[in-house]
């Protein structure tokens, strides 16, 4: 009954939209009318899905309708989306921190994988580079974000791009207090301090070890409850932030999201066939039977936008088509952190959007810089509900790049993050495999029946 009842609600709200679309040409009160029913049906539709992600997607269009119809009553709700552009600016250096330390100091192991280890970094930070540039590239031709300008107050809130030399920028990245790193939002400074932190802690002895390890655990999961009780302020974040920009720039940022949509997708293909397709040639991975043992995994993290989702169907897809199960299972969960690339594509994708939306030119140097935030922003926070969120405020705040375009994109994030998660999945699967090639392990033993199973 519910289902039929959201399809009824869909139905009246595509019929109101497509009678605005056709009335559009003609003007008239029935216009904004058929635009109204159309989002009230949508309203009925979020009550009866109550998702996160589709009240997201209402609050952009309300919003993007108040800000058309109504500019004035926009200009005051921009404080709703400052609070919660405030609570998630507070998440981001005890998150980072803790996640950070779990990560490095929680796989103390690394030493004994030994040869392993060492590929498997160096193969993800490659690969993930590559993935970034190509994103930078891609941006920088398509041009999403130009022509949108941000409002004059917005505008007058952010400031500019840090301007360094070489010495500042390399002298930048180090923390002389962590407190007011913290404060200053230096992202760069806070995830220095963790690095060498946890590898400090990793040094130490079990029953040294153990204790803070246990609270820097404890930490983060809170950190993740954090996220998630914000999270339910971002409708509200949303829509105020693009009533206020509609309200003072036009409707034209929404194709603006589009052409970004088209942009990421477009180059996540290039990714794929121009990047993973030739590593997995080269090192002669069995194309037909990686791809039927991936689709399943692949197709979970595209439906449900979460790599976690996909964790142990991946798992178990590669240890049935010949990776031995002690490099899956250091291989795949190592990777979640350090190489995701379909993340680290987006990420250059989005920042220098934000950039060309706030009519902001970045030099090389400049979109270099960020780069390099990006690269050691995103392995802090995998796993966050809404981490691209995090890590692009984050590198905002760090690069003194404005900070409310970010809003915008929350609109489209669903979209975007089915896209770059399949992604995701797809080079750490694909890692697993290279890994075990170049071990030259790679089916040299069956499955366990039980895995065997488990993916026919």
């Amino acid at each position: 009954m519910g289902t039929r009842r959201q399809h009824v609600a869909l139905l009246i709200a595509a019929v109101a939209a497509i009678g605005a679309l056709i009335c559009s040409h003609f003007g008239g009160p029935i216009f904004p009318t058929l635009r109204w029913i159309a989002l009230a049906a949508l309203v009925v539709y979020g009550c009866l899905r109550r998702t996160l992600t589709a009240w997201i997607f209402i609050a952009m269009l309300l919003g993007a309708e108040i800000g058309h119809d109504w500019p004035q009553v926009a200009e005051h709700l921009r404080i709703l989306a400052l609070i919660f552009l405030r609570l998630i600016k507070a998440i981001i250096a005890p998150l980072v921190f803790a996640t950070l330390v779990v990560g490095v100091a929680g796989h103390s192991n690394l030493r004994q994988v030994g040869r392993l280890g060492f590929r498997s970094i160096i193969f993800f930070e490659i690969v993930t580079t590559i993935a970034i540039f190509l994103g930078l590239a891609a941006i920088n031709l398509s041009k999403a974000g130009v022509g949108v300008q941000l409002p004059t107050a917005a505008a007058a809130d952010t400031g500019s791009v840090n301007k360094l030399s070489a010495e500042d920028t390399i002298l930048h990245v180090f923390p002389e207090n962590i407190a007011k790193a913290v404060a200053d939002g230096a992202v760069l400074q806070v995830v220095v301090f963790s690095l060498i932190f946890a590898v400090a802690l990793a040094m130490l002895s079990e029953q040294r070890r153990r204790p803070m390890l246990a609270f820097c655990e404890s930490l983060s999961e809170v950190m993740f409850k954090f996220t998630n009780i914000v999270m339910y302020m971002a409708p509200l974040g949303v829509g105020a932030a693009v009533a206020y920009t509609v309200g003072h720039t036009g409707i034209g940022v929404l194709g603006s999201l589009m052409k970004l949509l088209l942009t990421l997708y477009a180059t996540l293909i290039v990714f794929i066939l121009g990047v993973l397709l030739p590593i997995a040639l080269m090192l002669r991975v069995p194309l037909a039977a990686f791809a039927k043992a991936v689709a399943e995994p692949v197709t979970i993290a595209f439906g449900t936008a979460s790599s976690e989702a996909a964790l142990p169907r991946a798992m178990e897809a590669m240890e049935a088509i010949g990776v031995p199960r002690q490099i899956v299972a250091f291989v795949i969960p190592t990777g979640y952190s350090f190489n995701l690339t379909g993340s680290s594509l987006y990420l250059s994708v989005a920042a220098i959007f934000v950039a060309q939306v706030s009519g902001i030119h970045l030099s090389l140097g400049q979109q270099l810089t960020i780069m390099l935030t990006l690269m050691l922003t995103s392995k802090g926070v995998a796993g966050v509900s809404r981490a691209a969120l995090v890590i692009l405020l984050a590198t905002a705040a760090s690069t003194g790049l404005p900070t409310e375009p970010v809003f915008l994109l929350l609109g489209v994030d669903q979209l975007l993050d089915m896209g770059r998660t399949a992604v995701n999945v797809l080079g750490n699967c694909l890692a697993a495999v290279v890994m075990a090639k170049w071990e030259g392990e790679f089916a040299t033993e069956p499955a366990s029946p039980v895995v065997a199973a488990a993916i026919e």
